[in-house]
């Protein structure tokens, strides 16, 4: 039978899951170098936060096939090293979302009522009912910054107490929104017109800090924040601010920057709550994660459809063969749209044309997807839950294959529907591996990637060029290469820029005042 070495405690019932195909030993004491002494004879490893799981560990592991971590965040298992290994890793990402969900209700119920101070006040002897005067929730304006998992079943759990839904999500279609009954609106509205704000994004490094000083000077006097997504969503050193000038009523937070946050300033002010990173702490998140978790080990063990690993396509040998060479040119093509085209996303409608066409296009299209939702998402993205998260955000995709092109031996163009009309990337291949962006929006242009490019549109007139290679050289900025497009001679065209350093946000502003800039976005590709 197949052996698993279970080093975290987890729920009884996950482990009674394992047992049902496989020994199970657990092991709940073991430092990392007597975990890598025990791993040799396990097929399996499941885990929690606590345990490390190094490439010494996987190495170490010669019979192991399957890491599960019981939980979502995969912080402390080196994924790139069991990529290498040919070690599947999976996780359990929606055993925690109600108690997520409900925890964030919980700490903005307790905000708007005190709960947590007057509780106090009590226990020291007080009976002081005016110092906690609090406030409804019904008829309240609750903006809810990301619509995934958690954060829609906060909206049925707000709408159900009778609060007005004000609800950003740049990648959630319009259809999905209108599931939920919601109005998606720009983040700007939710900061001027919400009385309660909740976020319910990942950190990646687009979401860092999505909320400092500027954001909190648009809001209504006396909103009230609650975070009990990510640490550093909100910057803390301007909610301090805020809070200690009155600006933000309250906060409610369950998680932080640096944890434990045990010295963190935020948890001294009286009109701050805190919990210890509670969201998933329930027995019935526990026991959801371990079963989850469980049931997802046994299936990998054998060779069972897999809907939770985070680093492993599945793909038929023969048709990874013929169609991998393409897999760097659809992430790339995906990352290249999200970073410069704006929209809530409807549909994706892939055409492949060409030989590929003769093909299953499958994993290519998930391999664009991939690249799609990981600028929005970060690394949790994958080939088993890319399709399942553009369904979740009501993203319709399509796929059409036809054996004839002109120009080219092979071409991908994505047309992407959104609410602000349909936008087009196109790309290609020379020699098998060296990628081409053939088509940007209405431009046709020949683009060799790089890791950091400016996409710019001007208006086609002497000197544009010149001008902007002279700014970017003024800020210590090396260009490395430029390809320009356009349909005209003087009319509007499309320019890349490939640089050898990051642009900063200063240098996009000083090139966007430059004479006949249109739009310029920096982009990024790892």
């Amino acid at each position: 039978m197949m052996k698993v070495l279970v080093s975290d405690q987890i729920s009884d019932l996950g482990i009674n899951k394992l047992r049902e195909k496989a020994v199970v030993d657990v092991r709940t004491e073991l430092s990392p170098q007597e975990l890598v002494q025990a791993i040799a004879d396990y097929d399996a490893l499941v885990v929690r936060s606590s345990t490390k799981v190094t490439r010494e560990v996987l190495a170490a592991g010669k019979n192991l096939k399957v890491v599960g971590r019981a939980g979502v965040g995969i912080d402390n298992i080196d994924v790139d090293a069991a990529t290498e290994l040919g070690i599947i890793v999976l996780n359990a990402p929606e055993g925690n979302t109600i108690s997520a969900a409900e925890h964030a209700i919980a700490m903005m119920t307790s905000l708007a009522r005190n709960i947590p101070a007057a509780n106090s006040s009590v226990k020291a002897g007080e009976w002081k009912r005016g110092k906690f005067m609090g406030v409804e929730l019904y008829q309240k304006t609750l903006g809810v910054i990301g619509m995934g998992r958690i954060g829609s079943e906060v909206i049925k759990r707000a709408k159900a107490m009778g609060m007005n839904i004000l609800a950003y999500d740049p990648y959630i279609s319009d259809e999905r929104a209108e599931k939920l009954g919601v109005t998606v609106v720009p983040p700007e509205e939710i900061y001027r017109n919400a009385d309660f704000i909740t976020i319910h994004t990942p950190m990646t490094k687009a979401t860092k800090h999505m909320i400092g000083a500027k954001e909190i000077a648009m809001m209504k006097d006396g909103v009230r924040l609650i975070n009990c997504a990510r640490g550093g969503l909100i910057e803390e050193k301007a909610l301090y601010e805020a809070l200690k000038s009155g600006k933000v009523a309250g906060a409610a937070l369950d998680v932080f920057e640096e944890e434990p946050a045990v010295n963190n300033p935020l948890c001294q002010l009286p009109n701050v709550i805190v919990t210890p990173h509670l969201g998933a702490s329930t027995e019935e998140a526990q026991v959801n994660v371990a079963v989850q978790v469980a049931d997802q080990v046994l299936k990998a063990l054998f060779n069972e459809p897999l809907v939770s690993a985070v680093n492993v396509p599945v793909v038929p040998p023969e048709t990874m063969a013929a169609v991998s060479p393409f897999v760097p040119l659809m992430k790339t093509l995906g990352s290249f749209y999200t970073q410069l085209f704006n929209g809530q996303i409807e549909q994706v409608e892939l055409v492949y044309s060409g030989e590929i066409a003769n093909y299953p296009v499958s994993t290519l299209t998930t391999s664009f997807l991939i690249g799609l939702l990981s600028v929005i998402l970060g690394e949790s993205v994958n080939y088993v839950n890319a399709p399942v998260i553009a369904k979740q955000r009501g993203i319709k995709v399509r796929e059409v294959t036809s054996t004839t092109v002109e120009n080219f031996t092979n071409l991908v163009t994505a047309n992407i529907k959104t609410s602000e009309g349909i936008q087009t990337v196109a790309g290609t291949l020379f020699n098998k591996n060296d990628i081409r962006i053939v088509q940007i929006g209405k431009y046709r242009i020949e683009v060799v990637p790089s890791r950091y490019m400016l996409v710019t549109t001007y208006n086609d007139m002497p000197g544009v060029i010149g001008r902007f290679g002279i700014t970017l050289g003024e800020n210590d900025i090396n260009i490395a290469g430029m390809q320009v497009g356009r349909q005209s001679v003087g009319g509007e065209a499309v320019m890349v820029v490939q640089v050898d350093s990051p642009v900063p946000e200063t240098v996009l502003q000083q090139l966007q005042g430059l004479e006949a800039i249109l739009s310029i976005r920096f982009v990024k590709l790892d």
